[in-house]
């Protein structure tokens, strides 16, 4: 197995101004499954290329074990690429897609024979294996393409958003066996993608990309609670973050955030960071799941009543979302609530929101202010 570092890498494409790619930095542990995260064009895709030898490096390091790799080429790298597209071979079966690479490499026929069967069986596939692509659905291709890869035993795994042809069904279990794969091979992982579900449920950590450059790394969850800046605020959740206006004023050694007329007496230790922005307005966010259209029992205590107008009603099934905007300030928000919501367009509503779940960030730099743990917990 292996440990991936990227160093201060750079990717610049001629004809094109400025840096597709600017000084990333992270490292991949042996056997970790770390996802790339950003919207199109965020440079993820060339950092994955760089890393496999298919892009050259324009400025940085690339370290395999500890070992400069940047000039090594691709086929000597022991790292193997999945494809957006999966590019298999139309024209051969399953066996001779997933044996293709053994043979360039000259494996014996009884080594390749062994892989294969292996590969074929982890992934569900020994039925399929005469089949040629165009017989397979969709999910199968993937799991084709991931054999291909397997059969390899590489050092690294990469993946560039594979399951982004898939249909949700699809995606859904074939993301399961990725993960299920990943587990059992314990081969170290680097998967690129924009789909923040797949981030949230297969990487053991996330490395978020903004503009071609690193915004935040941590653990799902961590970053899912504590955003770096407010581009990881709305970029992680669907519905994404709500932004609202807050002013902050000290009153008798107490940091006081008001809201949409409503004032929220913050917690002795977020003063030292708040003092700073004393008589100023800050960015609000608040997640839609912690605004409430019927109190949860025991979090009485931690919240604050906010009138406002209901402008659109979105029933999902396991869920509804509100679209509201508040009385005194106008500024919309989701909130997302129970399924058996009796509220309709047109109503007027007191919703509760959960002071302890609040993010502030500084509005001119649009990075949090750190006076909040994890939940929302002043430092």
């Amino acid at each position: 197995m292996a440990a991936v570092t990227v160093a201060r890498l750079c990717k610049e494409y001629v004809g094109h101004p400025g840096l597709a790619v600017n000084n990333v930095s992270f490292t991949v542990a042996d056997g970790e499954f770390m996802v790339l995260l950003g919207p199109s064009g965020c440079g993820k895709t060339s950092v994955l290329r760089m890393i496999a030898g298919l892009e050259p490096i324009t400025s940085g390091d690339l370290l395999l074990n500890g070992q400069r790799i940047n000039d090594v080429p691709a086929k000597d790298r022991d790292i193997a690429m999945v494809f957006q597209s999966y590019a298999l071979y139309p024209h051969m079966d399953v066996y001779s897609n997933l044996a293709f690479g053994l043979r360039r490499r000259g494996f014996p026929k009884a080594e390749i024979d062994r892989r294969v069967a292996a590969a074929a069986a982890k992934l569900g596939m020994v039925p399929f294996l005469k089949r040629k692509p165009l017989a397979l659905s969709g999910g199968q291709r993937q799991r084709v393409a991931l054999g291909r890869a397997i059969v390899r035993e590489p050092q690294v795994f990469l993946f560039d958003e594979p399951l982004s042809n898939l249909d949700a069904a699809a995606r859904f279990t074939t993301r399961n066996e990725l993960i299920k794969q990943q587990k059992e091979l314990g081969t170290t992982t680097i998967y690129v993608t924009h789909d923040q579900v797949e981030a949230m449920t297969m990487g053991h950590r996330i490395c978020i990309l903004n503009k071609g450059e690193v915004v935040q790394i941590g653990r799902p969850l961590d970053v899912y609670q504590n955003p770096a800046d407010t581009f990881v605020a709305r970029f992680l959740g669907n519905p994404q973050m709500n932004m609202l206006k807050g002013n902050v004023t000290i009153e008798d050694r107490r940091a006081i955030l008001e809201v949409s007329g409503s004032r929220i007496e913050l917690p002795a230790g977020a003063l030292p960071e708040l003092g700073k922005y004393a008589a100023t307005t800050v960015i609000v966010g608040v997640r839609p799941e912690d605004l409430y259209e019927v109190e949860p029992a025991g979090l009485t205590p931690c919240l604050v009543r906010i009138s406002a107008r209901v402008i659109a009603v979105e029933p999902l099934g396991a869920e509804t979302l509100l679209v509201l905007t508040l009385a005194d300030s106008q500024e919309e928000v989701i909130a997302q609530v129970g399924r058996q919501t009796g509220l309709r367009s047109g109503a007027s509503a007191t919703i509760a929101l959960d002071t302890t779940a609040l993010h502030l960030f500084d509005p001119a730099t649009n990075k949090a202010i750190p006076c909040f743990d994890r939940g929302g917990r002043a430092l």
